[in-house]
């Protein structure tokens, strides 16, 4: 046999191994998609919903105190100050997605050392008191019983 009959013969499980990996990823994340909702975008996109979340909430905000004309100017100046802050805000965003992706990176890496330190605290905490505590009367050569009112120490004779 020579190396040019075996060598599409490589290649075919080559491409074989590939695409089996590849369905069986694909079936992976549909699996996870259906058990867990749609995965978390990139931070730039959270971001987005998060500003989407504001606007929507600040524009159904009602304030009960305003009567029914100055309620229809509020809701007005807020709208155009949403709609200010996001023109300023979205290119931003888009512009930088890879830094605010950095940055939930490193507000990842700060949680997980805060909850390190913490845990170790309270790991602490814990053991000190779990140890029991010694009877007050053992490391005392005084008893407390025999002083009177004014911590002297009564004569029963």
């Amino acid at each position: 046999m020579s190396d040019a009959t075996e060598q599409p013969a490589q290649q075919v499980d080559a491409d074989a191994w590939e695409k089996a990996c590849a369905e069986d990823l694909e079936e992976e994340r549909a699996r996870r998609r259906a058990e867990y909702g749609p995965p978390p975008g990139s931070a730039a996109e959270e971001l987005k919903k998060l500003v989407d979340a504001v606007t929507d909430k600040l524009s159904s905000v009602q304030a009960p105190f305003l009567g029914p004309v100055a309620q229809g100017t509020a809701e007005q100046v807020a709208k155009q100050a949403v709609r200010q802050a996001r023109s300023v805000i979205e290119p931003v965003i888009d512009r930088n997605a890879d830094v605010f992706d950095h940055l939930a990176a490193a507000g990842n890496e700060l949680l997980a050392a805060y909850r390190s330190a913490v845990e170790g605290q309270e790991r602490r905490w814990t053991q000190r008191t779990q140890e029991p505590a010694p009877p007050k009367g053992a490391e005392d050569p005084k008893n407390p019983k025999d002083d009177g009112p004014g911590g002297e120490p009564i004569d029963l004779d």
